[in-house]
């Protein structure tokens, strides 16, 4: 291969990418690098569809990658950027030129410190087959780690009649992402639904006894699971850039149009993407979906027109799928203070608001509330006062 657009990640980055080129007219070799074997395929159904389905939501199809002429190298494994010479390396000694480089590899499991038959992880469509191949017929589930991974499981598990326990070392579930406060409210969901919350608690011990788990808890509770999912956290694989040149710091470093700050043709988008934010300031790597299709539809058009430059200053923004709750999320959050909150019930919904010391809403977390979700994130965007949207939000609806 000689020149074109070389797209390293089969991720949501990856794929918009490539799709988003050939929306802006790219005419050259567009190539995504796979290293798993499977097309490309969406991560959040993993945790958000029935465990007992199959959660492969395609990317981009074999007949579509056709129709765009984009070609997929799948099992493809990269190994070493060559910045100077315009390359990449890969696993089985093929060495591709590029003219531009988009990495999009997103971030890997954080590995669970254990190991053996029933105990997984869940970051790729493999992780999700195996589980639902252990939960076939399980009738009690061990979760460790509360955060949206583990509650999602949890909640689809409950959905299933599986006996979940749940346990997590902080006082509350995802506190250090919405206080307090809302994370007791999260506390109360799971024990609604059945589970078996155990907060400020550990796992001690995972052992196989006669081919079956058995846990043991910090709080000196023992009993026996037939699965175990830990969900604590994702981490990046940097090791294979760290000879290319590029700027690595908890992330590819990258200017606000998704260039790298070190060689202009090679740009970062997704999990793995550290991009400067010009509304806080600061660069931030932003793990959300909806900010990997952003970045790759900026980057994309940076490509194509070069001469025309676009930012990208993102209000954050996360969704996630919770028992009967859709909780979304929006901004940054200063857990520390209280938020504004309106709450309704018949049918429940729920909205917080996170002001700065000037009193501009920063943050939001909505629950069932799509009127509002909308509302705070165009707040947001455009800097508005959060007693504004506090106070439009607290009228009544009209039952007509």
């Amino acid at each position: 291969m000689s020149g074109g657009v070389l797209v390293v990640g089969g991720s949501v980055g990856g794929i918009r990418t490539a799709r988003a080129l050939r929306n802006e007219g790219y005419a050259g070799a567009v190539t995504v690098v796979e290293a798993e074997p499977h097309l490309p395929y969406d991560k959040p159904p993993l945790s958000k569809v029935p465990l007992d389905g199959d959660a492969h939501v395609p990317l981009l199809t074999a007949a579509e990658a056709r129709e765009l002429d984009i070609e997929l190298r799948l099992g493809a494994v990269a190994i070493e950027v060559r910045a100077q010479a315009n390359q990449l390396a890969l696993a089985d000694g093929t060495v591709l030129d590029y003219d531009e480089l988009v990495i999009a590899t997103g971030a890997a499991a954080r590995p669970s410190p254990w190991s053996g038959p029933g105990i997984h992880v869940l970051r790729t469509l493999a992780d999700a087959r195996a589980l639902r191949e252990s939960l076939h017929g399980a009738g009690r589930l061990l979760v460790v780690g509360a955060g949206f991974i583990g509650a999602e499981v949890a909640s689809l598990a409950r959905k299933q009649g599986i006996d979940v326990t749940i346990v997590d070392p902080a006082p509350v579930p995802m506190a250090r992402i919405v206080g307090t406060e809302l994370g007791e409210r999260l506390s109360d969901l799971h024990r609604v639904h059945g589970v078996e919350a155990k907060f400020g608690t550990t796992v001690s011990a995972l052992d196989c006894v006669d081919d079956s788990l058995r846990a043991t808890l910090s709080d000196g509770s023992e009993f026996p699971v037939d699965a175990v999912v830990v969900g604590i956290g994702a981490v990046l694989e940097l090791g294979w850039l760290e000879s290319s040149g590029l700027t690595l710091d908890d992330g590819v470093v990258c200017d606000d149009y998704g260039r790298t700050l070190d060689f202009a043709n090679i740009h970062a988008v997704g999990d793995i993407s550290k991009w400067y934010q010009p509304r806080l300031g600061t660069s931030a790597r932003v793990e959300h979906w909806t900010n990997a299709v952003e970045q790759a539809n900026t980057v994309a058009h940076n490509i194509v027109h070069s001469d025309d430059l676009l930012a990208h200053d993102p209000v954050a923004y996360v969704w996630s799928d919770q028992y009967d709750w859709k909780i979304q999320l929006f901004g940054t959050r200063d857990v520390a203070a209280d938020p504004l909150v309106v709450e309704q019930s018949d049918p429940l919904r729920l909205a917080a608001i996170w002001q700065d010391s000037e009193g501009r809403a920063i943050g939001g977390f909505t629950v069932n509330w799509p009127k509002a979700s909308v509302q705070l994130r165009r707040t947001i965007a455009a800097g508005g006062p959060a007693d504004a949207v506090h106070a439009q939000l607290s009228v009544p609806a009209v039952k007509r």
